[in-house]
């Protein structure tokens, strides 16, 4: 297997697992009204029907990425499309603490992890691009 479909995998199912974990953080404050491990803000109504649509989100992002690992050079636009949804993920989190709904404290590691997830995503991406370039010159 090359190296570059080697990174692809790899950032396929660290993105899997990141988002499993999040999914599940989030489907449990909204069917076991958890509080939030960032916020300790122990959930009402519409904010666990937030995170339940949410949560249900991320599931359905676990899977697409584990299905884009199936085929990962072929689908690996799937890793930039995710690089945006996790920029968007990003500026909530950035809002949350200008809003004092989350401190500073709390969102730095997530907003750190979030953006070596997206170098990750990124590096994979371009990389895979690179070596599917060159292998197609050579067949030719």
């Amino acid at each position: 297997m090359k190296k570059s479909t080697i990174w692809l995998r790899i950032s396929y199912w660290v993105g899997a697992i990141a988002d499993g974990i999040v999914a599940g953080i989030m489907l449990a404050q909204a069917i076991l009204a958890r509080p939030s491990p960032l916020t300790h803000y122990l959930p009402e109504v519409p904010y666990r029907y937030a995170m339940g649509l949410a949560g249900s989100l991320m599931l359905g992002w676990t899977i697409l990425l584990l299905w884009a690992d199936r085929r990962p050079v072929e689908r690996r636009g799937v890793l930039m499309i995710t690089s945006f949804v996790i920029l968007g993920l990003m500026g909530s989190g950035l809002y949350a603490v200008s809003a004092e709904f989350m401190s500073l404290a709390a969102a730095g590691p997530l907003l750190t992890i979030q953006a070596l997830l997206i170098a990750l995503f990124a590096s994979s991406y371009f990389v895979s691009g690179r070596s599917g370039t060159e292998s197609r010159r050579d067949k030719t």
